[in-house]
């Protein structure tokens, strides 16, 4: 029953966390309130106390939010980017934990070399999910979004495989650089093709045995897409691969499995509903139990330090201002220098004023907040070495974890809101494929009603096919009009943005009245719920769609 209630009081806190943020007299981050709150559970008198298993924790939360986020994020963009999105994942996770770990061995010398090499592995990750929780969709240009995403969808899977090689070093004393590449370029490979198999056997299953008729039920198929992402891990790391990297392939895998593009509207339409619920659900919960953890870890290192003397409490705040400001510097050094040799090669071919902004590369530096992943990487540090012996410097190192996430996050909810403050907006850089798409798609559907009026009207009296063109001139109009207002000249195209408004205002007013409506009914008894329901999911639907069209 305890863990019954945990679970129910952490969903709980979820949903309040949404409620908290528009309530709150300024604009918060929600992944911050959802911290805060995760830290007011941890009260002692509450008696709520979750243990943070990391290996439970990596298998139930990352595989559907890193499926979910690979399925998301343009493949295009990705591919064209593959160059510094695979320097930032792969080049800087290794610098790091190679500069990095030397100044934490250095900085604070009780804290062996291997286990300052693990420290800076689980300190390599970014976590794009805080990122966006913290600036919201649309406020960090489009091209460095996309680099930032990428880099956190690769980066988890290089930083926790440096963390193994690092935590065997400390274990065995032993560590070989032509062993460890080796291995990591069998762990990533298999970890990306297990993925993909994954994600094509679910496509082969989904079209040959489960319902695919618009009337069939879609649940089967919304219930296994549930389950790739775990599979996906989980056969990884039998094998002894990434299953990250294994969760991400099988989520990028998913746009183009056939079920997702030509299967029933219903299945579509019920699976991003799912995953839209999964993914803040998932997103809370991993954010309140940092919170949880925060206070058990910082403050009991803290007043332990205050009962010694305030001089140690300070310096466990310096070790932590070091480690972020190392990790910063390193950040900041490192983008500058791929962009500076971008640059080269953009002038190389004629491309002027290629030279990296000081403004994005520090906009680059801060967006990259640590997470989850760090804290669940850290914990998963051995408690004793082989000899039964603690592991020396162990509580030292996820202390300092602790406070990097923390203040990475505070830098980045404070600085980055200033930084893109008067950010010049550049066009949309898919607008025009956008028209090209929606008049592409107008134009096809046309010659699709005019083909069906053809076949329908070749055997009709004059009376049926005067209503049949009536008809088809009806379903044509809605199209034409779309046409026009993505016509160039501009006095047909602001005619039919007004009649298009005026529709939009009427067609909304109609569907609320239906709503008032049937609701009345069954209050007066004269429609029973199930009636209601299915009626209210019509125009649900309908509304949707209308709404969605208008954005």
């Amino acid at each position: 029953m305890e863990i019954v209630f945990t679970v129910l009081i952490l969903l709980l806190a979820v949903a309040a966390s949404g409620v908290v943020v528009r309530m709150l007299p300024i604009a918060l981050p929600l992944p911050l309130v959802q911290i805060a709150i995760g830290a007011l559970l941890a009260w002692p008198r509450l008696g709520l106390h979750v243990t943070f298993d990391p290996e439970i924790f990596m298998m139930l939360f990352i595989p559907p939010l890193l499926f979910a986020d690979g399925w998301r994020i343009p493949k295009r963009e990705l591919f064209m980017a593959r160059r510094s999105i695979l320097m930032l994942a792969l080049g800087l996770v290794f610098m790091t934990v190679l500069a990095v770990g030397y100044f934490v061995h250095a900085l604070v010398p009780s804290i062996s070399l291997p286990v300052a090499f693990a420290l800076a592995a689980v300190l390599s990750p970014t976590d794009a999910v805080a990122l966006s929780g913290i600036v919201g969709k649309g406020k960090i240009p489009g091209r460095l979004m996309h680099f930032l995403e990428g880099e956190a969808l690769m980066n988890d899977a290089s930083g926790l495989v440096a963390l193994k090689f690092a935590i065997a070093a400390a274990l065995t004393g032993v560590f070989s650089l032509r062993d460890a590449s080796i291995s990591f370029v069998i762990i990533a490979l298999g970890g990306l093709a297990t993925g993909a198999a994954v994600s094509w056997v679910f496509s082969f299953v989904s079209a040959r045995f489960l319902s695919l008729t618009e009337e069939g039920d879609p649940a089967p198929g919304v219930v296994m897409t549930l389950l790739i992402p775990f599979a996906a891990y989980l056969i990884a790391e039998r094998f002894g691969w990434s299953g990250i990297l294994a969760a991400v392939s099988a989520g990028m895998m998913m746009n183009y499995a056939s079920i997702v593009n030509v299967g029933p509207v219903s299945s579509r339409v019920r699976a991003n509903s799912t995953w839209t619920m999964i993914e803040f659900v998932f997103n809370g919960m991993v954010f309140i139990l940092l919170g949880l953890q925060f206070p058990h870890i910082l403050g009991r290192a803290l007043l332990d330090a205050h009962e010694t003397s305030n001089v140690q409490v300070w310096l466990l705040i310096g070790y932590i201002a070091a480690v972020a400001a190392a990790l910063y510097a390193l950040r900041f050094v490192w983008v500058w220098l791929l962009r500076w040799f971008a640059s080269r090669g953009a002038a190389k071919h004629g491309v002027a004023n290629a030279v990296p902004g000081l403004r994005t590369v520090t906009v680059m530096t801060v967006a990259g907040v640590r997470g989850a992943v760090t804290l669940a990487g850290v914990l998963s540090l051995p408690e004793v070495l082989p000899g039964g012996t603690p592991l020396p410097g162990r509580d030292l190192a996820i202390f300092i974890a602790s406070g990097v996430i923390l203040l990475s996050l505070l830098v980045a909810v404070v600085a980055l809101p200033l930084l893109l403050m008067g950010w010049r907006r550049s066009k949309d850089p898919h607008a025009a494929e956008e028209a090209l798409a929606r008049t592409t798609a107008a134009q096809a559907a046309i010659r699709a009603v005019d083909e069906v009026h053809d076949a329908e009207c070749a055997d009709l009296d004059e009376s049926a096919s005067a209503y049949a063109a009536d008809v088809t001139a009806r379903v044509m109009d809605v199209y034409r009009r779309r046409l026009a207002t993505l016509d160039e000249e501009q006095e047909p195209r602001e005619m039919a943005r007004r009649a298009d408004a005026l529709e939009f205002r009427m067609k909304l007013a109609a569907m609320r009245a239906e709503r008032k409506a049937l609701l009345a009914m069954r209050s007066s008894q004269e429609i029973n719920d199930e009636t209601l329901n299915k009626l209210m999911r019509e125009v649900d639907l309908a509304e949707t769609a209308l709404t969605v069209r208008r954005k």
